[in-house]
């Protein structure tokens, strides 16, 4: 069983016991977190698909911890011209784990 749910503006393929990275949520690490809006759900090859959710289909999750992925460095360079300029930038993530499908 798996599900298409929308998770701080993002659309996820998820399913039970999975464990993934999600945009940085506002909860503490031990809560349990709803997402109501589940675009698809699908039982051993019965799809159910939402106009634009399903209705009564949720996914519960609870929050694991709060990490930073790897740094991505930006440099920018203008030959001939003495200028060159170097940035990093690490996005912040939340990690969750799936814990029920209801749909």
């Amino acid at each position: 069983m798996f599900a298409i749910v929308e998770i701080a503006g993002k659309q996820y393929k998820v399913e039970n016991e999975q464990e993934l990275f999600v945009n940085k949520l506002q909860n503490e690490s031990g809560d349990s977190l709803t997402f109501d809006k589940v675009l698809l759900v699908d039982n051993d090859g019965k799809s159910k698909i939402g106009k634009p959710a399903v209705k009564g289909a949720s996914v519960s999750a609870k929050v694991l911890e709060h990490v930073k992925s790897d740094k991505v460095i930006v440099f920018k360079k203008k030959r001939r011209k003495g200028y060159a300029k170097r940035n990093g930038h690490r996005q912040d993530y939340t990690k969750i784990q799936i814990e029920s499908i209801k749909g």
